[in-house]
């Protein structure tokens, strides 16, 4: 049975954009990237809303990882290229090969498909797709830039407790932080 881990780069405060829609505070040293790289090559498919889809398509696909970028940029780019991608949205229409498009109304019928039928890692990005995801996640996985940006797009906007038992932190050279919570068991 597969796995849905919820991963977001956020700030310290939480938000994983700031409040112009930015990214730009999220500077990863190689010490993360190489993290990153690890963390997807454990990954049997990508679960992206459209717009962290957006941001991560294009770069990944067609600009990052060339001849001439870093090692770990290009061995990042190509595991990112030979993983399958499944993008969540009502407003596109289509999709390059190697990705497929959900309707939002199908999502949780898809993702409880997809755990069921892939042993491995199910990653799940952008926040309003785990919130309508919620009950279906497994972890969350948050790695925190060494910035307080005060406002933005919060990592996972609930509105509700949703109790959590941190079982893995990790400090990189360059500050960011990484925290994995898992749900407790049922009754604790």
């Amino acid at each position: 049975m597969g796995k849905v881990i919820y991963w977001m780069n956020t700030s310290i405060d939480g938000y994983i954009e700031d409040a112009d829609g930015g990214m730009d505070f999220m500077e990863p040293d190689e010490d993360f990237q190489e993290a990153a790289s690890d963390h997807v090559r454990r990954i049997s498919a990508f679960l992206f809303g459209r717009r962290l889809y957006e941001a991560m398509e294009a770069p990944w696909t067609q600009e990052l990882g060339k001849d001439g970028a870093p090692a770990v940029e290009r061995e990042f780019a190509r595991l990112y290229k030979e993983t399958p991608r499944y993008v969540f949205s009502d407003t596109l229409q289509t999709v390059p090969e190697g990705v497929t498009l959900v309707r939002r109304e199908d999502a949780v019928s898809v993702v409880t498909r997809l755990k069921d039928e892939i042993d491995g890692i199910l990653q799940l990005g952008g926040p309003e797709l785990a919130v309508s995801l919620l009950d279906l996640i497994d972890e969350f996985w948050v790695y925190a830039a060494p910035v307080i940006i005060g406002g933005g797009k919060p990592y996972l906007p609930v509105g509700e407790n949703v109790p959590l038992r941190l079982v893995e932190q990790r400090s990189f050279a360059s500050g960011i932080t990484f925290r994995r919570y898992v749900r407790p068991p049922a009754g604790r």
